[in-house]
């Protein structure tokens, strides 16, 4: 074979799986990229088998928020995602991963707290409450629940708050915690027993053990009082 038709051959190899594998990642079903590399990198099950271990629910603890997270951590694996979707309204939500805010939505809404619908209504009420950093002029239900500071400030609103300690005692099992992980990047996740935290900060959804004061704690917050 002619050497020049060889490489031209070899190049057009090459572009072929070069689009095949960005079209991979770039998928519209919102897996990210982090979770690709895994996959190709052969990490995936690691990853996967670390959230996948049974987490043994306490039943001494009634709380529903507790009990949804367990039950999610043991059931589904999110894959990081906090890519803008269209989404319905009420009750709407990501095509599939989502970001460590959509891991609240989706326990509060076994817990029939749909966030998406009260923070909307409440943005259009009072829309100048909320915090003004994404250059909007009005409510936009298929992100706004989807951000930490609004969900933070929807908190503050109902008196969901709570003080902010060092002291593990005062963090109970269904507490939703905000955290600043650095400069400008909030966080949110759910308490459960001894310092772990059901959340997603990447590459997927999990338990992570001792978590809670591993970054600053910006908000601390109990919908069901115990």
């Amino acid at each position: 074979m002619n050497k020049k038709i060889k490489y031209y051959i070899i190049a057009f190899c090459i572009l072929f799986f070069s689009l095949f594998i960005y079209g991979h990642v770039k998928n519209t079903r919102g897996i990210t990229w982090n979770g690709r590399r895994l996959h190709y990198y052969g990490l995936e099950y690691f990853i996967a088998s670390k959230n996948n271990a049974a987490h043994i629910l306490n039943k001494n603890i009634t709380n529903g928020i507790y009990k949804a997270a367990i039950q999610f951590a043991n059931t589904v694996s999110w894959v990081y995602d906090p890519t803008y979707y269209k989404i319905d309204y009420p009750n709407g939500d990501v095509p599939s991963g989502g970001a460590c805010t959509d891991v609240v939505i989706r326990v509060l809404r076994k817990n029939d707290i749909d966030l998406q619908q009260l923070i909307h209504e409440d943005m259009a009420s009072h829309f100048s409450a909320y915090p003004q950093r994404w250059g909007l002029n009005r409510p936009d239900a298929n992100i706004d629940h989807r951000r930490v500071l609004n969900i933070m400030k929807y908190f503050e609103r109902q008196r969901f708050n709570l003080p902010i300690t060092t002291n593990t005692i005062d963090y109970k099992p269904g507490d939703i915690v905000a955290w600043n992980l650095s400069p400008g990047i909030t966080h949110i996740g759910i308490v459960l027993e001894n310092q772990d935290v059901f959340h997603n900060m990447g590459p997927t959804s999990r338990i992570e053990s001792g978590f809670l004061f591993t970054h600053t704690i910006i908000g601390h917050y109990r919908i069901f009082k115990q």
